[in-house]
Formats: structure tokens, C-alpha cells, sequence
């Protein structure tokens, strides 16, 4: 199952995409929950409630894709340094605050939080502002959707929790990320977090074992699998649940591969007039031109 947020006609809409992905069957909801994009359905499903009815199929090309959560029900849970050959590049990067407590690989999962605002959809642009920053990033990763809630989550349960997986882009302010000594200010500007194209649902896409890519200007500049993730997605769900209730619709970004803007030397920082496109197989696509 894909849910995707959209406009058509001018109205926001929620629907199911066609397995050819060449059309969208809206879900009847009622008005004032669609601006919230799939997170009403998912919470409604883990209610037990049943799918809402479908309405007339819509062809793809006629609609504007938006966030699938245009708008998270609180600030996304997001996981630093979680490849082994990034977590290297970073912490040689002179960027890396916890590199200096902590070693180049992290001995537990490195958590930091990207607030609601910052979710922009596919094709919008991500803001640079030089005056602002001038040390702008990209960090392609899989984003895990919570289904069913719950605290002290164990991680030999923690996949019977997910919903399904999504594509973020962990925009990154370098600059503010090593000023500030914490990630949250320069990982949260607006439009500081692509998100989409639609929400996959766990039985059509195994998040354990698919491949994470990213091109800047059709440059390949991140490959890789997340079967090579440092903590995988059970431990990751373990250790956030320990301590903090976890709901449906939360959204756990699960970490970036080697290959980032700071990895180069000099650095390959985004900038006006570049397009970067996040892949991972079992999802889709995510553009995003840059501004």
C-alpha cells in the first residue's frame, strides 16, 4: 500500500497510488483532516478502524504531490552517524561536536530531533539563504512511520510497530551544526526536510534491506544498503521507546551513508540551481531543486 498526499483542483487530498504508479484513489476523509496528509489513516488504523472508502481514480500527472505528513504530529525523531563509513567521514569532517566524547563510531544511537516546520514535499525547494548559511548539506536516508504506538518497546517486537518507510532528505546547516554544539538548530531551518514521495507500507517494502542513493546534478554522491546500518531499525525503535511513548505517525529518520557534502575535500556543499534526488528501491523518488 502507498498513501500519498496531494492537491487536486486546489483542495488538499489523501489517496491510495496504483500499483503501476500512474493514478490515486482519494480516501473519503472528512475535510478538516486532510491537510494532515496520511497520518489521520494511520492513526485511525491503528484505532482498528477499517481503510476509508475510495473515490474515482485520478491519473498522477493531474495532481501536485505534497508531504506525505505535511504535517508531523510533533518533531521527527532522527539518528546521527548511523553507517560506519560515514560516521568516519564525519567525524574527519572538523564538523563532528560528538566526535570528541565519543570516538568515530557511536557506542549507542546518537538522537537528535528536526521540528514539524521544516517538512516540505516533493519538487518544492530547499531554501539557501548565504546570509544565513553558506555550508548547506544533504543526507539521503530512510525514515521509519510508527503503526502502533506504544514504551519499552523490545526490539524482537519492534517491527510489528511499523508502519511502513518513507524518503527524507536531512538537509544540514554545517556551519550552525559545529557552532551550536547540538543539531538541532541547523538541522531544522524550513524546507530543511524533504519528505516523500508517498508512505510505503511495511509488506511492500522490507527497510531492512534496501539501498539508499543520492545524486546532486545526476552525480552519484551517496550508495548504500541499510543492512549496513550501525544500529539496525529494531534497535533504533528499542531505544527510543524506552524512555518516550511512541504514537502513530511518528517518523524515525534512521541515518545517513557516507558520501555527504562534508565528506569531500574541499566540501561539495549545496547550492542555487542544484537538483538533488534521493532513490531508495521499495519507495520511489524524492527531488528537490534547491533555491
Amino acid at each position: 500500500m502507498k498513501i500519498a498526499a496531494y492537491t487536486h483542483q486546489g483542495q488538499p487530498a489523501v489517496g491510495l497510488v496504483s500499483a503501476d504508479l500512474k493514478e490515486v484513489r482519494p480516501l473519503d476523509l472528512p475535510a478538516h483532516l486532510r491537510a494532515f496528509g496520511a497520518l489521520p489513516v494511520i492513526e485511525a488504523l491503528a484505532r482498528g478502524e477499517p481503510m476509508p472508502a475510495l473515490g474515482p481514480a485520478v491519473a498522477l500527472e493531474h495532481i501536485q504531490l505534497t508531504a506525505p505528513l505535511p504535517r508531523p504530529r510533533r518533531n521527527i525523531f532522527c539518528v546521527g552517524k548511523n553507517y560506519h563509513a560515514h560516521a568516519k567521514e564525519f567525524a574527519g569532517s572538523g564538523f563532528d561536536s560528538s566526535a570528541k566524547a565519543g570516538g568515530d563510531i557511536p557506542t549507542v544511537p546518537i538522537y537528535f530531533t528536526k521540528v514539524p516546520e521544516s517538512v516540505i514535499g516533493p519538487n518544492e525547494p530547499i531554501l539557501v539563504v548565504p546570509e544565513v548559511s553558506t555550508a548547506i548539506d544533504y543526507e539521503a536516508e530512510l525514515a521509519v512511520v510508527i503503526g502502533t504506538g506504544g514504551k519499552g518497546i523490545k526490539a524482537a517486537d519492534a517491527m510489528k510497530h511499523v508502519w511502513g518507510y518513507t524518503i527524507i532528505n536531512d538537509v544540514t546547516a554545517r556551519d550552525w551544526q559545529s557552532r551550536h554544539m547540538q543539531w538541532v538548530l541547523g538541522k531544522s531551518f524550513d524546507t530543511f526536510c524533504p519528505m516523500g514521495p508517498w508512505l510505503v507500507s511495511a509488506d511492500e517494502c522490507d527497510g531492512t534491506k534496501t539501498s539508499v542513493r543520492c545524486y546532486v546534478n545526476g552525480e552519484e554522491r551517496q550508495n548504500a544498503s541499510t543492512t549496513d546500518l550501525i544500529f539496525d531499525i529494531p534497535t533504533l525503535i528499542e531505544t527510543l521507546s524506552a524512555g518516550i511513548t511512541l504514537y502513530p505517525g511518528d517518523v524515525i529518520a534512521t541515518g545517513t551513508p557516507a558520501g555527504v557534502g562534508i565528506g569531500f575535500k574541499p566540501p561539495k556543499y549545496m547550492k542555487a540551481g542544484d537538483v538533488v534526488r534521493v532513490e531508495i528501491d521499495g519507495i520511489g523518488v524524492l527531488e528537490s531543486p534547491v533555491r
